[in-house]
């Protein structure tokens, strides 16, 4: 069944999303294509140099998606309007090209720098944590249709990051992957009745989270990836990005667990569970980015985390997990 993982993404020209521009929303100014996995965004200014987001959707999208995203940051921002996040502007549209028919939406653009571009000092870390444990508060009771879906980056359907081991490249690679998924059926599926369950955003990385001259947090950007999954994921998908590339990664993944715990407390199973989550999130990076650079060679961001997601799995294959997620529990608490 095709899924927006296994279709192509848009392919409009810069010109044809200055024409959507004018047509659909009634502005007129400029559109810059940005990178993306599987929508097409432009960065659009106006003639009157207001900013905003237009994205054009994957044409195997849902329409559920953009009403979950929609009002999943429409309830942020009136539980905690201080929070960053992407409102919409107007309502969601619809254009054909060819055969197929692309969701379109225009987004308000939020100022600030992609923590990817920024360098962070421990304490801003924590921040960082903090601030997701903030948004976990605001989202808190929030439930949408759109939400309950099996959903290839979420670390619930360990079948699926399975069904994708015959795309790695050794058998190596796929033991490190197995090892990792065994390690989470041992330590957490059999405490999971104990984990709780929400909305999250599912996708706090450094090329999504925003952050100020001074490497503060500010916002977050991208609410495609939203799932009904484990709170505790929440920082774990955070903290498994912000290890990466790192000669100890606990240095980064322990002040955003400890932030986000001073803000939002998780339990002790919860607490327990993060490490574990965050090493399958790396389990999908690698055996996603395996399966789909074969669909779409050309598009370099699907593998932008691939080779430093290897090397942090590979080291951490040597270490003790249960040692690890003492280490993070105590530092936390």
């Amino acid at each position: 069944m095709p899924s927006v993982f296994s279709t192509r993404l848009p392919s409009f020209s810069q010109k044809e999303a200055t024409d959507i521009l004018r047509q659909k929303f009634g502005l007129l100014g400029e559109a810059l294509e940005l990178y993306s996995e599987r929508d097409q965004n432009f960065i659009v200014q106006t003639d009157s140099n207001t900013k905003y987001i237009l994205k054009i959707f994957n044409p195997a999208e849902e329409r559920s998606v953009l009403d979950l995203q929609h009002a999943a940051t429409q309830f942020i921002k009136e539980r905690d309007p201080e929070l960053g996040v992407p409102l919409q502007v107007g309502s969601f549209c619809e254009i054909t090209k060819g055969s197929h028919t692309f969701f379109i939406r225009l987004v308000d653009y939020l100022e600030g720098q992609f923590m990817k571009d920024t360098p962070i000092k421990e304490k801003n870390w924590e921040r960082t944590g903090q601030f997701l444990g903030r948004l976990s508060h605001a989202l808190a009771g929030f439930q949408h249709p759109g939400a309950i879906r099996e959903f290839a980056w979420d670390v619930q359907p360990v079948h699926l990051i399975r069904e994708r081991l015959p795309y790695l490249k050794s058998e190596n690679d796929r033991k490190t992957v197995s090892h990792f998924l065994d390690e989470y059926e041992a330590n957490v599926i059999p405490h999971s009745t104990k984990l709780r369950l929400a909305v999250i955003h599912n996708d706090g990385n450094d090329h999504n989270i925003l952050v100020n001259e001074k490497g503060e947090t500010t916002g977050i950007i991208d609410f495609g990836d939203m799932v009904y999954s484990y709170q505790a994921l929440e920082p774990a998908v955070c903290m498994s990005y912000v290890a990466l590339d790192r000669n100890d990664p606990v240095t980064a993944m322990a002040p955003v667990l400890k932030g986000y715990h001073s803000c939002f407390p998780l339990k002790d199973d919860e607490l327990k569970s993060v490490l574990f989550l965050s090493c399958v999130r790396l389990c999908i990076t690698v055996t996603m980015a395996a399966w789909r650079k074969r669909l779409y060679p050309d598009n370099e961001y699907i593998t932008v985390s691939e080779n430093a997601a290897w090397t942090l799995l590979k080291s951490m294959e040597r270490e003790s997990l249960s040692d690890w997620s003492n280490r993070l529990m105590e530092y936390a608490k």
